[in-house]
């Protein structure tokens, strides 16, 4: 007699069906939500520096925390996840978000702002709309799930596209407290309305019989032990970001040095973010077709070109036009790497080795960014940092190539 299954679960038939449609849709309206926390507090800087009297650096220093948090809480919310489902962790991260907001905005000095982004929005709250979202959606499809996973990491993009004029626009007509408290409340309620239509267990989680922790160690990823593939995976992605980074930071300072002004490095930006959105939804379709690992290793090569592309091409049109491509060919780098891990470890602790992963990514973002700015420091010129960001881009294609090898091995001989 079959074991009847736990409550809230989903049957066999639940991949690629209507419900998995519905709750990407969910998936996506939720990370637009979550993620606000990152992509409003570079407009609030300028009123925070203001109003707190302190430098440019201290007043970045929330932007900091909240990042790092942001990464690390991918992996926390990653196991809760695993172990629980979506439904709790999100109500708890819900929660979090809006406390953290509310004390952010009555806060009386950098320290209890930059604690708040950093614990509450950021480790508590933002993180489980990303990497865990996203490993979750992954086992919810099997005939579109590159597709699926870059709609769901597309409310990142989407939540930048939305949220800073929005806090902006509340922050000229109401203040900066009461703007970010407002925001704050309307992201926790919003889902926490929405994490009851989230109960249900991924059928792959529930159906799979639960693996040991010896049988995820023999498991071989690549024909490598999973914590070997894993840290490659980490090293991979750490340096493809250290390379992303380097536009995404310093275009607005770059166009500023050029003569541009910042205001056409912020559109500059923007447009980066726009065609990001465009690149993981083609990038999705693309890695249906190939495969998550050479979708990374394409997309990889099309990153470092670009990369190259802004040496020759400083004039101001063509900085427009190579900060679009830039924008479409790395869009669908960082969802590979969740495919990449649905497709070869087990699904029991998938969602703390994709937050393990893209936590790694954080990093290299951050890392990218300080980087840049040194050898910019050290040189006078953003020309060394383009060179650096290809050369961090080429080790993340000799990992990809490594990885695609000892794939087709295990294949051949399998």
């Amino acid at each position: 007699m079959t074991a009847a299954l736990p409550t809230h679960t989903a049957p066999d038939d639940a991949i690629d069906s209507h419900y998995s449609w519905f709750r990407l849709g969910l998936t996506l309206l939720i990370m637009t939500l979550g993620n606000g926390g990152m992509w409003v507090v570079p407009v609030i800087i300028p009123a925070v520096q203001a109003e707190f009297g302190i430098g440019r650096a201290e007043s970045a220093l929330p932007y900091t925390l909240l990042m790092i948090g942001f990464g690390a809480g991918g992996i926390l919310m990653g196991r809760m996840v695993d172990r629980f489902g979506l439904f709790r962790p999100l109500v708890g991260a819900a929660v979090a978000l809006g406390l953290g907001f509310v004390l952010a905005g009555m806060s009386t000095g950098i320290v209890g702002f930059a604690l708040a982004h950093g614990l509450l929005i950021g480790l508590l709250g933002s993180s489980i709309a990303f990497a865990p979202m996203m490993a979750d959606t992954s086992l919810w499809f099997a005939k579109r799930r590159g597709v699926a996973v870059a709609i769901c990491a597309s409310g990142n993009y989407l939540s930048g596209a939305i949220w800073p004029p929005v806090m902006q626009h509340f922050i000229e007509t109401v203040g900066w407290r009461q703007a970010y408290m407002g925001v704050g409340m309307v992201c926790a309620v919003c889902m926490l309305a929405l994490a009851p239509l989230l109960r249900r267990r991924p059928p792959l989680q529930v159906l799979a019989p639960a693996a040991s922790g010896a049988a995820v160690q023999s498991q071989q990823s690549f024909g490598l032990p999973p914590t070997q593939a894993t840290a490659l995976l980490c090293i991979a992605g750490l340096s493809c970001c250290v390379a992303m980074s380097m536009p995404q930071v310093h275009i607005v300072a770059y166009c500023t040095d050029l003569g541009f002004g910042a205001a056409r490095g912020a559109e500059m930006l923007s447009l980066m973010l726009a065609c990001g959105i465009v690149s993981r939804l083609v990038s999705g379709a693309i890695c249906d077709r190939i495969g998550p690992l050479r979708t990374l290793l394409l997309g990889s090569v099309l990153q470092a070109t670009a990369l190259l592309l802004f040496l020759p091409f400083d004039g101001l049109v063509s900085l427009y036009v190579v900060s679009a491509m830039f924008g479409l060919f790395q869009g669908g780098i960082v969802p590979s790497y969740t495919l990449i891990v649905r497709e070869n470890f087990l699904p029991a602790n998938l969602g703390a080795r994709v937050g393990t992963v893209i936590m790694f990514t954080m990093i290299g973002m951050a890392l990218g960014g300080w980087m840049s700015g040194k050898v910019f420091d050290l040189t006078g010129s953003y020309h060394a940092a383009f060179l650096k960001g290809v050369a961090w881009n080429v080790l993340n294609m000799a990992i990809v190539f490594f990885l695609l090898r000892r794939q087709r091995k295990v294949s051949a001989s399998g």
